[in-house]
């Protein structure tokens, strides 16, 4: 498996899975895709997000001869893995809200989860509070616009703070002593976050857990080129392209979903 580590998700969240993993594997090849052209996917049907990502992913893995997949992202993680296994041979990787992780450190056993509609939704997101968090209440907060947020912030646009504490209300007024970011978009903005809600919530994500999977998989003896490079399905802004030259890719490429 020399190809490199592909990384996938709907638009930017997903770079804050990969930082993490490249802590672990520094000397891989990553490719980050995105697909920024369906975005946010906590608004498409079920059917209309899976068929389009395993069509994607698919293309993107053959053409780099990726040696591994990650879906860092928690809406296309809750529905697309079975398909998209059936359909690669390589190992891949899903992000799972860090429940597990909340239930076993909140005080208060009071624990949020802040997340797109869809992952909300999911029975998926259900089983995983009914099997780690029977002892918690559990509050959950979906939203599409934070996704947008996090978007524009890591395009160097500024954050509407005013807009940013009213999606962030009804956790403010709860009584939660840990949120679980649910979206890998989420922790691009973390500092907003916490700056809106108090000093009295710890937020959690997957990252860490994600990056030590992924190292497991492979061997940290792999050296490439160390070269980053970046697909996405939907042109960007100059101020998005900036940003992504300042995280170290060198490499973009505008790709379409091909029969």
């Amino acid at each position: 498996m020399s190809g490199p580590i592909l990384v996938f998700d709907s638009g930017i969240g997903g770079l804050s899975v990969m930082n993490e993993i490249r802590k672990q594997l520094p000397q891989h090849d990553y490719c980050y895709l995105f697909d920024n052209a369906r975005l946010p996917y906590g608004n498409l049907s079920e059917q209309e997000l899976i068929s389009g990502c395993i069509a994607l992913i698919t293309q993107q893995v053959k053409r780099l001869n990726a040696s591994i997949v990650i879906v860092a992202c928690n809406t296309a993680s809750t529905l697309v893995l079975p398909q998209l296994r059936q359909s690669l041979t390589i190992p891949i990787v899903g992000v799972v809200p860090a429940i597990k992780p909340a239930a076993m450190l909140s005080q208060k056993k009071h624990i949020g989860l802040l997340a797109t509609p869809g992952t909300v939704k999911r029975d998926y997101t259900q089983e995983l509070i009914n099997q780690f968090a029977e002892d918690c209440r559990v509050e959950l907060f979906g939203t599409s616009e934070l996704v947008l947020l996090a978007e524009q912030h890591v395009a160097r646009q500024t954050i509407d703070k005013n807009k940013l504490k009213a999606i962030l209300l009804p956790i403010i007024e709860s009584d939660i002593d840990v949120l679980v970011l649910g979206c890998t978009h989420f922790p691009m903005i973390a500092t907003e976050i916490s700056d809106c809600i108090g000093a009295g919530v710890t937020l959690l994500d997957s990252g860490e857990a994600i990056a030590k999977r992924v190292s497991f998989l492979l061997s940290k003896e792999h050296y490439g080129s160390k070269q980053l490079q970046t697909c996405y399905t939907a042109e960007i802004s100059e101020g998005l392209k900036e940003a992504l030259v300042d995280y170290g890719f060198s490499d973009f490429s505008l790709v379409t979903i091909t029969d």
